[in-house]
């Protein structure tokens, strides 16, 4: 049987979780609203310069970024590399800890 602190540990991981995903669709969500905008806005004021694509280009790498830190897709700054940090540094520190003894 589990513990309820256990339940709530769960409840605040999905909590986290969900949290992060909704931060992400509202991230996706403005980048498609403005970069819409930007385009409309190009396209009506100087239609033979084209300059929309710049800042769709720069934000869009900070919302694959941020959709694939979300999603666990890169390994270098995903949870489980989190985790695997944080255990590193907790086993160094009883190492030291243990040392001085």
């Amino acid at each position: 049987m589990e513990s309820n602190y256990q339940n709530e540990e769960r409840f605040n991981k999905a909590k986290k979780r969900v949290e992060a995903i909704k931060g992400f669709y509202g991230n996706l969500t403005s980048y498609l609203v403005v970069n819409i905008g930007l385009l409309i806005i190009n396209l009506v004021t100087s239609p033979e310069h084209l300059w929309f694509y710049w800042p769709m280009i720069g934000w869009g790498i900070g919302v694959v970024i941020h959709g694939m830190k979300v999603y666990n897709y890169l390994p270098f700054l995903g949870k489980d590399w989190e985790e695997r940090k944080m255990k590193e540094f907790m086993e160094k520190e009883k190492e030291q800890k243990d040392s001085w003894k």
